[in-house]
């Protein structure tokens, strides 16, 4: 999490992405495997390693198969206490571990979810596209994040549906109940109920044209 200046507290919302254009993909995305050891109710306790300017990781292998590959070129590491996300608004906060600890935590114990993470700039917002890995394949979330409320947003139309307030799609739940276990019911529901959108936060609208 960055500082912007609201303490321990992040911004942001969260869609279901499909079909992103491959020119907007970083040609070495970074790689994160993290555990979670508490993950209840939106409260979770998480460890993470990330590696980054990982060039063809192979999303096929597991989480740990993954971490275990790219353990030595891992250069960030951090132990995160977040509480539950309350109208794309959640407590977060995060301090650096050395890395060498923290892929033995992650090794050790807990709930792992793993994932590569894209970062790219579209219209007037930094956004992450998660491609997930392992278990949660061929899961892609896509997420923006400010330093306040996320409102009037330029969505990508790549963004099939928000997921900002499902907990199913957040890391920890993930985690726990993996995409690749539900997707086939997830696209059912889909299906049926069509996308949806967060109201309440000024005047969104579609991007288009990538």
């Amino acid at each position: 999490m960055s500082d912007t200046g609201n303490g321990d507290f992040e911004f942001e919302r969260r869609f279901l992405a499909r079909d992103v254009p491959t020119e907007l993909l970083d040609p070495a995305p970074a790689l994160i495997v993290q555990s979670y050891y508490l993950a209840d109710a939106g409260y979770a306790l998480r460890v993470r390693a990330q590696a980054s300017s990982v060039a063809g990781v192979d999303l096929a292998l597991d989480e740990v198969a993954l971490l275990e590959r790219y353990a030595d070129r891992v250069d960030f590491c951090a132990v995160t206490v977040k509480g539950p996300m309350v109208g794309g608004t959640r407590y977060e906060a995060e301090r650096e571990l050395d890395p060498l600890v923290a892929v033995e935590m992650v090794r050790r114990g807990g709930a792992r979810v793993a994932k590569v993470r894209h970062s790219v700039w579209l219209g007037e917002d930094g956004w992450v596209v998660d491609v997930f890995a392992g278990a949660n394949a061929p899961l892609v979330v896509a997420e923006v994040e400010r330093g306040g409320p996320v409102t009037d947003l330029a969505i990508p139309d790549f963004c099939v549906t928000e997921v900002t307030a499902d907990p199913r799609f957040a890391n920890d739940g993930l985690a726990h109940a993996p995409f690749g276990s539900w997707a086939a019911a997830w696209d059912a529901e889909l299906a049926r109920r069509g996308p949806t959108f967060l109201e309440g936060f000024g005047h969104d609208h579609r991007m288009t044209g990538f």
